[in-house]
């Protein structure tokens, strides 16, 4: 093994993990700019962040809802930019699965061939030495590489806390950030203090691979851009001047790929949601979709102050139940069931099977907060109306004014949602006409909101006035799964 030479496979790994990495990098700026604030507590109460990234103020004196806080970033720093959150977690989980495949084929052939050695430490020696190297080079002179290596024991270090520290830290936080891992595994949440806390470290480790970067890029300058570039692109350094410009030509082409995945995500939307969604969807239901909610969170835990997602219906119906109690309010089931229902609240809460569950819940902005909602179990409402063999899917009808609540999307009406008769019939999934032990808000969706604790908070339709159980979802609006599928380019399947 030449451990001074770089073999083809690691060349080529590590010019698509650049390209893989920007990628990433640009979408979760966008996805950030969602929330774009940082909390160590899952409560994510307003005023308690550690790190904002906006001069935006919310009022004290009115209800506001989250999607107030977003910002709109540039296409020049974030996948794609211009609020559109939908198109920037299609791409970062699309680059993240690529990124995985390609650093658990790296780690393979790390291990086979014996490359490994050039990244892990032989003796603990190595840490006097590099601290001895970031003198020398806080001298400006610069350090003598390790025998046979191409790299100094400061680099070498360098490079063994990126591959075997901060990649799997951030594989491991962004997994911790699923509602349908957290649900499942209550206990790999606590491991990290919280939902919060494990998005902030995601975050501090999208520091350190920048920060990285930065010094990577200088120390390629300092020891000779084209030298350095000669090895990583013909596993020698005896051609500078062919490193130079090849170099800048791969540099070039991997700006170019962001630059052309920006235009397509923000000229053809559906197209990318439809392309990039079949690979994540696949992913996604192999891996996710099985979870199944185990959440037990205790009542001391529960979050002082609920944040609010989306505003109340405005219309004079709306008001006029909300005054006397949604006492007027009728709950429609049908569709393709054998004995389609009216309900009214009280006979929801006179049906037997009430259910009260402590959980978290996941916004897909990034918040987060625990509550207690109790109410009619949805699988109990399915064995009530009976399904047709036919029925796969549920679409939830509501209140919610949409073209008030999102004036910038294209599309307008009340809004609806759209789930799998097989995640309807999650234990946890819930009818809830309670929260915290009360009545439930109606900022919080009165009369009646679905909870689909594996799922993310968009999912889980408030003010909801009918259910119809259809055969395919592609039937319903533009066929995509739901109002923000359908209008803001959202994923249907929504684990993580």
């Amino acid at each position: 093994m030449d451990l001074y030479g770089f073999p083809a496979w690691i060349r080529i790994e590590h010019w698509i993990n650049v390209l893989f990495v920007t990628l990433l990098v640009r979408s979760g700026v966008e996805i950030i700019a969602t929330h774009p604030k940082l909390y160590w507590h899952d409560d994510s109460r307003p005023g308690s962040e550690w790190a904002r990234f906006t001069r935006k103020t919310m009022p004290r004196d009115r209800l506001y809802d989250t999607l107030d806080e977003e910002e709109s970033y540039s296409p020049l720093v974030s996948l794609p930019g211009r609020r559109k959150l939908g198109m920037g977690r299609h791409w970062h989980f699309f680059a993240a699965i690529l990124w995985v495949l390609t650093g658990a084929v790296y780690i393979a052939l790390l291990f086979a061939t014996g490359q490994w050695r050039r990244y892990v430490p032989a003796s603990w020696a190595i840490f006097p030495q590099a601290w001895h190297d970031l003198v020398t080079y806080l001298s400006f002179r610069l350090p003598s590489r390790l025998p046979g290596e191409p790299f100094d024991a400061l680099q070498k270090l360098a490079y063994a806390l990126v591959i075997f520290v901060l990649a799997p830290v951030a594989i491991l936080t962004g997994l911790a950030q699923s509602p349908a891992v957290d649900a499942r595994f209550p206990w790999y949440l606590r491991l990290w203090g919280g939902r919060q806390r494990a998005r902030s470290v995601h975050f501090l480790v999208l520091l350190a691979f920048l920060a990285f970067t930065a010094v990577h890029l200088l120390m390629i300058a300092v020891w000779g851009w084209g030298r350095e570039n000669s090895l990583m692109l013909f596993g020698h350094g005896d051609a500078p001047a062919a490193g130079l410009w090849v170099s800048l030509v791969v540099i070039a082409a991997i700006v170019a790929v962001n630059a052309a995945v920006t235009v397509w995500s923000l000229r053809r939307p559906r197209s990318v949601q439809r392309v990039l969604g079949a690979v994540v969807t696949a992913v996604r239901r192999a891996l996710l979709r099985p979870a199944v909610s185990r959440q037990r969170y205790p009542r001391a835990a529960v979050s002082a102050r609920h944040r609010v997602n989306g505003r109340p219906p405005d219309s004079e119906t709306y008001k006029i139940m909300a005054v006397h109690g949604f006492a007027p309010w009728r709950l429609t089931v049908g569709g393709l069931v054998e004995n389609p229902l009216v309900l009214t609240l009280e006979d929801l809460r006179a049906l037997d099977g009430r259910q009260s569950q402590c959980v978290l819940h996941h916004c897909i902005q990034g918040w987060s907060s625990v509550g207690e909602w109790a109410g009619l179990p949805l699988r109990d409402l399915i064995g009530l109306v009976r399904p047709l063999p036919q029925a796969r899917y549920v679409c939830f009808l509501t209140m919610q004014d949409t073209g008030r609540d999102e004036p910038g999307a294209p599309g307008e009406g009340h809004f609806y949602e759209i789930v799998d008769l097989r995640l309807a019939r999650h234990p946890q999934a819930l009818l809830a006409y309670e929260l915290n032990g009360g009545p439930l808000p109606i900022e919080h969706g009165a009369p009646l909101r679905l909870r689909l604790e594996t799922q993310l908070g968009f999912k889980m339709a408030k003010w909801i006035h009918d259910i119809e159980f259809v055969s395919d979802y592609r039937l319903v609006g533009h066929g995509m799964g739901g109002w923000r599928e359908d209008n803001v380019y959202f994923d249907m399947e929504v684990e993580i």
